[in-house]
């Protein structure tokens, strides 16, 4: 079967054929939110046998989430007000030189936002909060919709001079305006160690 004729009643079909076994492990990645592990099982499984590529592949497994809708576990949004950022900070065991903002991405959330803290000793960034889109939206509000920029950028922006301005330390965000996974970062930019 191609990928044309891969129709909602095929893959219906499709996925009734499966052996219990296999439905019950792919509905368990789904639940633990593991979109990838779901969509390779789907693959391993359809891809011989069945003609099934990359996209029908996210077709059943995205089925599968709008099935389980509310009961999928969700990773937790991080927390962006300065109560929370601060707190983390405190925890991360050296002198911070700076907050910094990076741009990452992967396949299941496309590009999100990094707050680190750049901490001199020793030195090494510490993650504070990651900022997805789902993140930013709940963190900015109604006024997501109006801002101008990725979301994303916008959230962690805001929180990440907030969190600088709070301890007194410089933020960096190289890229704000537009994803960036290779933008210089702080101590390139600094010349610090």
């Amino acid at each position: 079967m191609t990928r044309m004729e891969m129709n909602e009643a095929a893959r219906t079909a499709w996925w009734n054929g499966l052996p219990a076994g296999i439905r019950e492990q792919i509905d368990g990645y789904v639940l633990q939110d593991s979109l990838l592990g779901a969509v390779r099982l789907v693959l391993d499984v359809g891809r011989v046998p069945h003609g099934i590529g990359l996209g029908i592949a996210q077709v059943i497994v995205g089925e599968r989430y709008a099935h389980y809708g509310d009961r999928i576990a969700r990773r937790p949004d991080s927390p962006l007000d300065l109560e929370s950022l601060a707190l983390r900070a405190a925890g991360c065991g050296g002198r911070i030189l700076a907050i910094e903002a990076i741009w990452d991405g992967d396949t299941v959330h496309d590009w999100f936002v990094v707050l680190l803290a750049v901490l001199a000793e020793p030195e090494k960034d510490t993650a504070l909060a990651t900022v997805y889109w789902s993140t930013a939206k709940r963190y900015l509000g109604e006024e997501a919709a109006q801002l101008g920029g990725h979301p994303s950028a916008v959230a962690a922006d805001r929180a990440g001079r907030a969190l600088a301005d709070h301890l007194g330390v410089p933020f960096h965000f190289a890229s704000p305006d537009t994803p960036d996974d290779e933008a210089p970062r702080w101590r390139a930019v600094t010349g610090a160690p």
